[in-house]
């Protein structure tokens, strides 16, 4: 009798944890991420002449220069899922707390070839490619994964702006306009923006990757 009640008592443990599994799986399948247009964004993020866009907003096409001296375009990101963000070699403060979660992102998904990665010089004068060879090298970057670029400043400056909205500042992309970000911004395969994230921020880093499972699903 009591070895009934005993085998009773698992068979409906054994239920609710299948339930709960099942459930999860239901709830990880159905969920969404939201599509970012300009007029999500806190106004002082957007530039003047895209506040008001509520749709179809994509990333601009884009032409960088990564650490092996190759040239950069959409065309190496097309039908991939992408993480950017904006640093500088030089930088002391949040970019190597930046850099390291990134090196994260990258290893969680170090098999996924619809996984990558592009970071961004806001010092593109000072980070030719020998000087980003060496950055990519001693941080651990992987050069099928992760593109470190530079460029032409105006170009990825309006980029930040008019693209991700990665900053707040305002600037022309001249000689003494400078952004500094600790802003990790996720891209769709459809070039959509689907998540922004503290770059520095641990709690952050867990979300994007949860995140990121959820655009594959």
């Amino acid at each position: 009798m009591k070895l009934r009640k005993l085998n009773t008592k698992f068979y409906v443990l054994f239920l609710c944890i299948t339930a709960f599994i099942l459930n999860s799986c239901e709830n990880m399948q159905q969920r969404t991420l939201p599509i970012y247009n300009p007029a999500d964004f806190k106004p002082e993020l957007v530039d003047k002449n895209l506040k008001n866009k509520t749709t179809n907003h994509t990333v601009s096409d884009f032409n960088l220069i990564n650490q092996n001296g190759q040239t950069i375009t959409q065309d190496n990101y097309k039908n991939k899922i992408y993480v950017t963000d904006f640093f500088f070699t030089r930088c002391g403060s949040i970019c190597p707390i930046m850099t390291a979660n990134m090196v994260k992102i990258q290893d969680e998904f170090i098999d996924n070839d619809d996984i990558m990665l592009l970071s961004l010089s806001v010092t593109p004068d000072i980070d030719s490619v020998s000087v980003l060879r060496d950055y990519a090298t001693n941080k651990g970057v992987i050069d099928t994964k992760w593109n470190v670029t530079t460029g032409n400043k105006k170009h990825i400056y309006e980029l930040a702006r008019k693209s991700y909205f990665a900053v707040v500042e305002q600037g022309d992309g001249g000689f003494q306009d400078f952004i500094h970000t600790p802003n990790f911004i996720l891209i769709d395969k459809n070039k959509q923006i689907r998540g922004i994230y503290d770059g520095t921020n641990d709690d952050a880093i867990d979300r994007i990757i949860n995140d990121i499972y959820s655009l594959k699903n």
